[in-house]
């Protein structure tokens, strides 16, 4: 998903993806977090942070934390947190400029998935990760998650033969726990367990009147008609009926090793 590789992207979105994305992505990074023992002496590093669910949740357990992204606008975001034992710095999550071995647990809650080469990610998350320190990926099953699951979910029902949105290489070469396992042995850890964890996204009906405002930048949204707006819209509010809010299961796959 070439649109998503420039730091401008993430940068431009910032605003949007901490209203929308942040607390729904919070909900996994809790997950992930309880999959790993964090004391006050934790060293912590959260590689393609965004506005940081998973960094300023694990500061709560009195860790050391640095929050990474390649987007400088993300990171000022969690800067202005200010939270006293989290520090930032505008980072490429492929080609990190850290030690070897130099932190206790090292996440990336949907971020490594979306690297040019999550293959390279991966390897930088275990080399950073000191020896029987864990390394912790989240990532969504092949069909994605929250409105760009729903987008795809109605453009198939209404337009079949249409070319979808491709989803990042790695969401699909990770979709299976199995080779999700496999990649993160290779990538330098070992001992791997991969769980799924689905929540809802409550996806607020009213917010159907504004709906590129919802649906955002997603491919899957800015390459239909106007009229095929007007009837993806129309499906959202037919599968909702009655209700204010339409919930959309989400499974991820935590994956959680050791170094």
């Amino acid at each position: 998903m070439p649109e998503f590789d420039t730091p401008g992207h993430w940068d431009i979105a910032t605003q949007h993806y901490e209203t929308t994305a942040h607390p729904f992505t919070l909900l996994y990074a809790q997950a992930a977090l309880v999959r790993v023992p964090l004391t006050p002496e934790s060293r912590v590093l959260d590689v393609a942070a965004g506005t940081g669910a998973l960094a300023l949740t694990a500061a709560r357990s009195g860790a050391q934390v640095l929050a990474t992204d390649f987007s400088p606008a993300m990171v000022a975001r969690i800067a202005a947190a200010n939270v006293p034992n989290v520090e930032t710095r505008v980072m490429d999550g492929q080609a990190l400029a850290l030690h070897d071995g130099s932190f206790d647990a090292v996440f990336s809650i949907f971020g490594v998935i979306m690297f040019p080469d999550w293959h390279k990610g991966l390897a930088e998350m275990s080399r950073v990760t000191r020896p029987g320190g864990y390394g912790v990926v989240a990532t969504w099953q092949d069909r994605g998650a929250a409105t760009f699951l729903l987008l795809g979910q109605i453009r198939r029902r209404l337009f079949p033969g249409r070319e979808a949105m491709t989803m990042p290489a790695a969401v699909l070469a990770l979709s299976n726990p199995d080779d999700f396992a496999r990649e993160l042995i290779a990538a330098g850890y070992h001992d791997p367990r991969i769980e799924h964890v689905t929540h809802n996204y409550l996806l607020d009906v009213a917010a159907l009147g504004e709906p590129d405002t919802l649906f955002g930048t997603s491919p899957d949204w800015t390459n239909l008609s106007d009229t095929e707006k007007v009837a993806l819209v129309a499906e959202v509010r037919k599968m909702a009926g009655d209700r204010a809010v339409l919930p959309i299961p989400s499974t991820a796959l935590i994956g959680v090793a050791r170094r």
